[in-house]
Order: structure tokens, then C-alpha cells, then sequence
């Protein structure tokens, strides 16, 4: 088959990978599609963990998949988990070739389903789309490669860069418009991280209020002195809502616990919670998109770290003035030399904001 028709399947397979965004997780998203006769005679998708993988539904969605062509987004497993590999299922369904988009980062598979196919007789093509694909799954990647999620920090700031008022009123500086495109960011997030200080300043829920189904996301606080009043407005809402601290205070670890919260403790660097091994912990709890909302403080900290992937700012057609709160809590730079830098990657309008995707250099 031509390279532009195998661009073209696998970009539909990957369209169909995309409808788990909000679903699937842990697992990663893919979807397949199988081609007769260049007709499409099968189409799948894995919508959650536990259930079918996307090459066996598209397998149960076709009558006869002998001598077809599978485009698949992700490398088809190999190994037995919660399913059995979908490899085999191929295999035995008497495809004739498969194409797939990229090879699967996780250690269990990572070669291993290319390989069971080939040595079926299978022919076997990688690497169509693989861009597409891997910004697709870049929280599952991250976890598999890196040991830890794909960490995104949600900013709101007007057009002189602050972020609340000098008195910490913040609401509300964006539109509504905004505001839902946020809940659609959460939506697509295994967890949401912020830190104690929001929490006492806005005792916000961080669920995701959006208009389709979708699995509402882990609330993770960084509480390192464990600050969190135990009727906080996080814990009545549906879904896990994790506490990590170094504090040894155990009897206002079992009252929280004992409200519905869970409580870690984590390793810690003078007195604060060490952020590479909060971020190892959350890889962890098997976390593949983290969202940050969260105050200057905890956002400099991690761009410091160098632990932002990603940052997502709407920025609003209002002025806050000069005693305004920043968007980050740096060391003092003492020349331009040691400036942050940010690639601006897009830029769109959000109703009446601006919003501004950048990752750093």
C-alpha cells in the first residue's frame, strides 16, 4: 500500500485513539483500523482500563480480518494483563500486515508485539504518524520513560501578568469561556496537583465540570506541615483525593483519614516536600497527566526544578496593577543571561482571552 494511504488509516486510527482522552487512563490511548481491499472493514478504539484493547475491537467489529491490513496507533501488547495480547488476537485473525505508529514505551512490550508478529509471518511497518501519536500518549510515555506523569501548569493572568489582586482575590480575572476550557483540562488529567496555601485560600473542589462523561481526576495537595482543615471542600467530591506531606503528626493524619483523605508522607528537602519524589509517587499511583493550579510559589518551585512539560496561560484584556500577585516565585536573577526561556508553541483566542501554550527550552 502507498505511504499516503497508510498516513491516511492511521490518521483515522488515531482520531478513534483520541475519543479515550477522558477514559482511559492509565492506559494509554489507541485505536485501530483494519483495511480489505481498501475499504475500512473494521474500526476500534480502547475506552477503559479493563476492557477490550482497540485491535480486539476492531476485530469483533468484522466478520473476516484474513489478509488484512491492521493501523494501529500503539504497538499491539504481547504480554497477559487485565487482557490477553493483542498481538495474538491479530495473529490469529489471519491478518496479513500490520502498521503501526510507534513502538510501545512500555518495558512489558516495547518491541516484543513487533516481534511475536513478525515471527508470525506478518508483515510488519513503524513509525506513521509517530509524532502525532506520541503527543497523543505524552503522559503515558512520560510515566514509562521517565517515571513520572507529563506535568502541565494551567495559568490565569491579566495583561499586566498578575494573577490575583495584592489581596489574593482572583475571581474573576479570565471569562467564562475560559473557565469551561479549564474544565475541559481537567477532564483530560489523571490528577490535578496544587498546594496547602490554595486550599486555605479558596477551599476550591478541582473536579471537572464539563457537559460529557468523563472519569473525574485525582485532587493531589502538597501539605507539608498536613494544614488541611479536615471539611475542606475537596474531600465531597466523587473521587480520590491524596495528601502528601513530611509532617510526623499522626493524630492529624488519622483525622483526615478518617474524613476520606489518603495521607502520604513523602521524602522532604529542608522542611518541604521534595518535588522529584512527589512526582516519582505519582508515576506511582499509575498518574499519566498532571495539572497544576496552583500559586506562584509551587509554580516557580517546579519550573526551577525543571519539572514543567507544559504551560497553559490565559491571559486577560484587564490590568491588575503593580501590587498584583505574580504568576512565579523565583531566586532574584541578577542578569538576562539567566532568564527563564519558553517556546511559544500556540496561541488562541478563548472568548475574550488569549491563551498561550509554551514548554520551556
Amino acid at each position: 500500500m502507498k505511504p499516503a494511504q497508510d498516513a491516511l488509516y492511521m490518521a483515522r486510527a488515531l482520531v478513534l485513539a483520541s475519543k479515550g482522552i477522558y477514559s482511559s487512563d492509565p492506559n494509554p490511548r489507541v485505536g485501530c483500523v483494519l483495511v480489505k481491499d481498501n475499504t475500512i472493514i473494521g474500526e476500534g478504539w480502547h475506552v477503559k482500563a479493563g476492557q477490550a484493547h482497540a485491535e480486539v475491537v476492531a476485530l469483533n467489529n468484522t466478520v473476516n480480518a484474513k489478509g488484512a491490513t491492521a493501523y494501529v496507533s500503539l504497538e499491539p501488547c504481547s504480554h497477559y494483563g487485565r487482557t490477553p495480547p493483542c498481538a495474538d488476537a491479530l495473529i490469529t485473525a489471519g491478518v496479513s500486515r500490520v502498521v503501526v505508529a510507534m513502538q510501545d514505551p512500555n518495558p512489558l512490550v516495547a518491541g516484543q508485539g513487533l516481534k511475536k508478529l513478525r515471527e508470525a509471518g506478518i508483515e510488519v511497518s513503524c513509525g506513521i504518524l509517530q509524532d502525532d501519536a506520541e503527543r497523543l500518549n505524552r503522559g503515558f510515555i512520560s510515566r514509562m520513560t521517565q517515571q513520572r506523569p507529563f506535568i502541565r501548569s494551567k495559568l490565569a493572568m491579566s495583561l499586566d501578568g498578575r494573577t490575583a489582586l495584592a489581596s489574593g482575590e482572583s475571581k474573576w480575572i479570565t471569562s467564562a469561556e475560559s473557565r469551561r476550557d479549564v474544565h475541559r483540562l481537567r477532564a483530560e488529567s489523571s490528577a490535578i496537583l496544587t498546594g496547602i496555601n490554595t486550599v486555605l485560600a479558596d477551599n476550591p473542589t478541582l473536579n471537572a465540570r464539563v457537559d460529557f462523561d468523563a472519569e473525574q481526576p485525582i485532587r493531589v495537595v502538597l501539605d507539608s506541615q498536613l494544614k488541611m482543615p479536615v471539611d475542606a471542600q475537596l474531600i465531597n467530591t466523587p473521587g480520590r483525593c491524596l495528601i502528601l506531606t513530611c509532617s510526623p503528626n499522626s493524630i492529624k493524619q488519622q483525622a483526615l483519614e478518617n474524613a476520606g483523605f489518603e495521607v502520604f508522607c513523602i521524602d522532604s528537602h529542608n522542611g518541604r516536600l521534595n518535588l522529584t519524589a512527589v512526582m516519582t509517587f505519582l508515576a506511582k499511583q499509575h498518574i499519566n497527566n498532571l495539572l497544576i493550579e496552583a500559586g506562584a510559589i509551587l509554580n516557580g518551585a517546579l519550573l526551577a526544578a525543571n519539572l514543567l512539560d507544559e504551560l497553559v496561560v490565559y491571559m486577560a484584556p484587564n490590568i491588575l496593577g503593580d501590587q498584583g500577585r505574580g504568576l512565579f516565585t523565583l531566586p532574584t536573577l541578577h542578569s538576562m543571561a539567566d532568564k527563564k526561556m519558553l517556546h511559544l508553541r500556540d496561541v488562541r483566542a478563548v472568548g475574550t482571552d488569549i491563551r498561550l501554550t509554551l514548554t520551556p527550552r
